[in-house]
């Protein structure tokens, strides 16, 4: 049985699609995940589970359980550690600087981004993953506002850096 984290894409944001993260736990120990321990109402699960589809399994249960469909990411512990290692970024505030996860391989339109990023704001991107630092705030970004503008081709799912740093603590906590 191998650590691993999942990540549901756009639960439990701005009072839409509902679903709790003890219904959410129940979902996944009822795939058959062992160890299942959720960081914040987000959508973050770090479990322990053998070989398998389980983003498709995921979603499958929580759709049933709840109606909501959410597109779910899943990485190996040993994965999210090489996203945290490679984040070009690290701010002491870890609120400031997110980690956008991509479910295809994303087209950044070059021009939006001159047009949308301020002069403090920063943009890596690494395969499926997206760096940004926003050290004026992510709620003033107005690349945020336009991120599925600016990034198309895939849907993404973001997680700021203090939770990345949790669910790696969390990996690490089960011995990954």
């Amino acid at each position: 049985m191998t650590v691993q984290v999942a990540l549901l894409r756009a639960i439990n944001v701005g009072g839409r699609n509902k679903v709790p993260m003890a219904t959410l736990r129940g979902c996944a120990k009822a795939i058959g995940w062992q160890d299942v321990h959720s960081y914040i109402a987000t959508g973050n699960l770090v479990f322990r589970a053998g070989p398998g589809d389980h983003a498709t399994t995921l979603r499958s249960a929580v759709r049933d359980e709840t109606g909501v469909d959410p597109d779910v990411l899943v990485m190996t512990g040993a994965e999210l550690k090489r996203v945290l290692e490679a984040c070009p970024f690290d701010p002491e505030d870890g609120r400031l600087a997110h980690v956008y996860f991509c479910f295809d391989d994303p087209v950044i339109d070059e021009d939006l981004l001159d047009r949308f990023r301020s002069e403090s704001e920063r943009l890596l991107r690494t395969g499926r993953v997206i760096y940004l630092d926003a050290p004026d705030g992510i709620g003033r970004s107005k690349l945020v506002e336009r991120f599925d503008k600016v990034v198309t081709g895939t849907a993404t799912t973001g997680r700021n850096l203090r939770t990345i740093r949790q669910l790696v603590a969390m990996v690490d906590a089960k011995g990954a």
